[in-house]
């Protein structure tokens, strides 16, 4: 292959300090790993994970609820800390890293494409959860005004990147682990719904085990495959020195505060109250303060939602269309977008999305990591290091992109049911092992070919990962 030097071909469109087209260049990372870890505990205070607790208790009873929780904990853990790895060593989100992990230049705007709608479609979720608890307060506002208004506001909130949204989890995260006390401490004085403990709760014929915790697993899978991917978007920035801690810190502890701490405290809650959704109880339980509550943690999570929204969009249409106005334009689209989907009624479609959104993501991630671990590493099949820049790329890498469509494919056809009823409440697990062993098949049948047109002279040796 022939080597040429590109240093005079990076994208101008990183302007500020976001790099959505190119990695973060190895002075500008220089975030530590507290830092990072406080911005992702934008998503793990999301009042979302009390709702999936809870309506996992109240449905499928406390014990599955739990035992669920710490498979999510594990499964996205381990995924979270490969990807923070990649993404800390390379400089690159996973969008980035697609592109030269599997799947060509325009094989990766397939994943970042649909990774842009899970982040419209889950901040049109946290911000009805936020709609509902100040309607709950006030139902004399219009529910189409109050998406409006918080639709709108996490707009400016991005307007500056990532250094704005450090600031914002910074000095909100004091106030929301006081309002989360109040709350508990609240709770407790309530009287419970509940006469036993909360972990023996169990509604009328349901067992532990079994169909039901099948069940509590299939519903982890719809979230538990996008926080692991999020990572990236901010590990990218992480100091160099930081990396041994830092991809432990970003890659676990939202994990277990998202699925654990969050989602264990919406399993008490739903039982001790007797009621699935928090826009209503955290209401109920701290008046116009949980309203207050409600619209901070909501705010939290929809700023990097709007973030990482963002970048995927601006990947996609660089890619596809050479059309690059900027990552602000892109925040004003995902930010529209969203309140768009609130107003057409998403909540309605839930159930379906999700399905969707956890087998791509779990699968999606399951090739970036067997790519990197397997593929590069073990196999030494492809280049050593990551690239980005079109020009050494080929459009399509059949590795990735299609083991991406025949196992998201199957493990659509089995959550829908047509598999069996273990297949269909672990599709997203079965998607991803069949989409790993996909990977490492073609890598090999192809013999790498696909990976790149030219190799790069100008890649830092740090950034290499085999």
């Amino acid at each position: 292959m022939e080597a040429v030097d590109h240093t005079e071909n990076k994208p101008t469109e990183n302007l500020g300090d976001d790099y959505s087209l190119d990695r973060v260049p190895r002075d500008k990372r220089n975030m530590g790993w507290l830092s990072i870890t406080n911005i992702t505990f934008g998503i793990a205070t999301a009042i979302f994970y009390f709702q999936m607790g809870s309506v996992m208790a109240l449905q499928f009873g406390a014990i599955n609820a739990i035992i669920s929780a710490v498979y999510a904990i594990i499964v996205a853990g381990i995924l979270g800390t490969f990807i923070a790895y990649l993404s800390a060593k390379s400089g690159m989100n996973v969008n980035l890293l697609s592109r030269g992990g599997g799947f060509g230049y325009i094989g990766a705007s397939l994943t970042s494409f649909i990774y842009a709608t899970n982040f419209i479609m889950y901040c049109a979720l946290e911000g009805m959860i936020l709609v509902a608890a100040v309607h709950e307060f006030f139902p004399v506002i219009p529910e189409w005004v109050l998406i409006l208004f918080f639709g709108t506001i996490v707009i400016p909130l991005n307007w500056f990147g990532i250094k704005q949204l450090d600031k914002l989890q910074k000095w909100s995260l004091p106030l929301f682990f006081v309002f989360l006390i109040a709350a508990i401490i609240m709770a407790a004085m309530t009287p419970s719904e509940y006469q036993g403990s909360f972990w023996s709760y169990m509604p009328e014929g349901v067992q532990a085990g079994g169909t039901a915790l099948l069940l509590c697993i299939g519903m982890q899978h719809g979230i538990m495959g996008l926080t692991p991917l999020l990572a990236s978007d901010y590990a990218r920035f992480l100091k160099p020195k930081d990396t041994k801690i830092g991809i432990f810190a970003i890659g676990f502890v939202p994990q277990f505060f998202c699925f654990g701490v969050m989602g264990g405290l919406g399993i008490w809650f739903g039982v001790r109250l007797g009621e699935p959704n928090p826009g209503v109880y955290i209401v109920l339980l701290l008046g116009i303060w949980g309203a207050l509550f409600t619209m901070l943690t909501q705010v939290r999570i929809n700023i990097t939602n709007i973030y990482s929204g963002s970048l995927s969009l601006s990947t996609f249409f660089e890619n596809v269309f050479k059309f690059t106005p900027g990552r602000r334009f892109w925040v004003v689209v995902t930010g529209v977008s969203a309140m768009a989907l609130m107003l057409g009624g998403i909540v309605n479609h839930l159930e379906l999305a999700l399905t969707f959104q956890g087998v791509f993501l779990m699968t999606w991630a399951a090739i970036l990591v067997v790519d990197a671990v397997i593929v590069k590493k073990i196999l030494k099949i492809g280049p050593k290091y990551y690239e980005a820049r079109q020009q050494n790329l080929h459009k399509w890498n059949p590795i990735g992109v299609a083991s991406l469509l025949i196992a998201s494919g199957l493990g659509t056809i089995a959550a829908l049911g047509f598999m069996g009823e273990f297949l269909q409440s672990t599709a997203a697990f079965f998607a991803a092992i069949l989409a790993a062993i996909l990977t490492i098949i073609l890598a090999i049948y192809t013999k790498g070919k696909y990976y790149i047109k030219r190799e790069a002279n100008d890649i830092d040796k740090e950034d290499y990962i085999a």
